[in-house]
C-alpha cells in the first residue's frame, strides 16, 4: 500500500533535518552558551542545576537575537510538546522543558527526539494524517498532517536560526 501523503511529508522532514545537521555539527558549549547581542532570549542555570529557558512576553525585534543555547532549548521544547501531545499523554508543560546543559547533550537531545517523531511518522498512514485525532498541540482542529507539515517548517525555521546565529558567531570571532 502507498501513502504518498506520508512519504511527501517524511521526505519534507528528512531535508530540514539534514540542514540542522549541518548546524549541529561541531556545535560547541561555548558557542551555546555565547550571546550574539547585548540583549535577547537565553538559558539561565538555576540553583537545582536545570537549565531554564526565558520565555518571552512579546515577539519584537528589540528582544534581541537569541542564543544558541535558547535557540536548541525552544526547538527540543516545541518537538518534546508535539511529540508528548500527539504520541502520549499530553501532560508535558513548557516549564517541564530544560536545556540539557552541552553541546553534545543537546545533540543526543535532538537526535533522540528526530528518531522518536520520525519512526511515529513512518508508522502512520494517509488516513491517519487526514484525521484530527492526535491534533492536541500546537493546533486543534486540523487534520495531523497539517501538524507534521508544522513540524518540518518549524525545524527548518530553527536550522536557519542556529545557521545564522552561528555565523554572526564566527565572524565575531574574526580580527
Amino acid at each position: 500500500m502507498t501513502h504518498p501523503v506520508r512519504d511527501t511529508l517524511l521526505g519534507q522532514l528528512d531535508i530540514a533535518w539534514a540542514l540542522t545537521c549541518y548546524h549541529l555539527e561541531g556545535l560547541t558549549t561555548e558557542e551555546c552558551l555565547r550571546r550574539p547581542g547585548r540583549v535577547g532570549l537565553h538559558v539561565q542555570q538555576g540553583e537545582d542545576g536545570l537549565w531554564r529557558a526565558e520565555w518571552p512576553e512579546h515577539e519584537g525585534y528589540d528582544l534581541g537575537p537569541a542564543s544558541v543555547a535558547w535557540l536548541t532549548w525552544h526547538l527540543g521544547f516545541w518537538w518534546s510538546m508535539v511529540l508528548n501531545h500527539s504520541f502520549g499523554d499530553a501532560t508535558l508543560t513548557r516549564e517541564a522543558v530544560s536545556w540539557p546543559g552541552t553541546a553534545d547533550e543537546v545533540r543526543a537531545w535532538i537526535s533522540r527526539l528526530h528518531g522518536e517523531w520520525r519512526g511515529h511518522i513512518e508508522r502512520l498512514g494517509d488516513e491517519d494524517l487526514r484525521s484530527t485525532e492526535r491534533t492536541r498541540w500546537p493546533l486543534q482542529g486540523k487534520p495531523f498532517g497539517d501538524i507534521v507539515g508544522w513540524a518540518s517548517l518549524e525545524l527548518m525555521k530553527n536550522a536557519a536560526e542556529l545557521g545564522y546565529a552561528r555565523f554572526v558567531l564566527a565572524a565575531a570571532k574574526v580580527p
